[in-house]
């Protein structure tokens, strides 16, 4: 576990040691940076991990940006905080010589909302990203130029958080911007089924290898 860069974070190398595509895990509210280390590693297996934990305490779970209430979020805190997840990850990708490689979030429920915010507000930090349980917390006007990124939105149709409408708006907020989106609804609630990673496997070995 690390400190640097402004997060407590884990960093794991890629077993063969390649430099090609770093999977950006990004935990949900009360996670922390080891919740996403398995799946990382079962998406990918041959990518490098970088999981930092998320700054904000609500009751003591970490989150990665105030809310006031259930899908009430404080923005002034949302832009703060992409702004520092942005920077860590130029920092953290000299750090562990990871300057050419490919950026990938995948990100769950609180963590997919930060990492969608932080494509939309500083774009080409994050080149593509696996956006599971993830809602519309804001919508930059106009919309920032994506091109050449891809996004995975994977949604729960019965998930009781996060509105059945969010999932295609977010989808169409990324086309606007010019990303190559995919749109997976599941028969799920808001926790992970093994379709989601199935999904997102697929997604993600298409991505790493284009």
């Amino acid at each position: 576990m690390s400190e640097r860069c402004g997060f407590t974070h884990r960093f794991v190398p890629s077993p063969s040691g390649s430099r090609d595509t770093v999977l950006l895990l990004l935990h949900g509210t009360g996670g922390n940076e080891d919740d996403l280390l398995d799946l990382g590693r079962e998406l990918s297996p041959d990518s490098a991990l970088l999981s930092p934990r998320g700054k904000v305490l609500e009751n003591g779970a970490p989150r990665f940006f105030r809310r006031l209430a259930e899908g009430v979020f404080d923005l002034d805190d949302v832009q703060l905080r992409a702004g520092e997840l942005a920077a860590f990850v130029e920092c953290a990708r000299a750090e562990y010589g990871l300057e050419d490689a490919t950026v990938v979030a995948v990100g769950y429920s609180n963590g997919a909302n930060i990492a969608a915010v932080t494509m939309l507000l500083h774009p080409g930090r994050i080149h593509a990203a696996a956006l599971l349980r993830a809602m519309v917390v804001l919508e930059p006007t106009p919309p920032p130029d994506l091109s050449g990124t891809a996004v995975l939105v994977s949604a729960g149709v019965m998930d009781p958080i996060v509105p059945a409408a969010h999932a295609a708006r977010l989808a169409g907020i990324f086309r606007a911007a010019g990303a190559a989106v995919e749109l997976k609804r599941q028969q799920a609630s808001h926790g992970l089924v093994r379709s989601d990673i199935f999904d997102c496997r697929d997604w993600l070995a298409r991505i790493v290898q284009r």
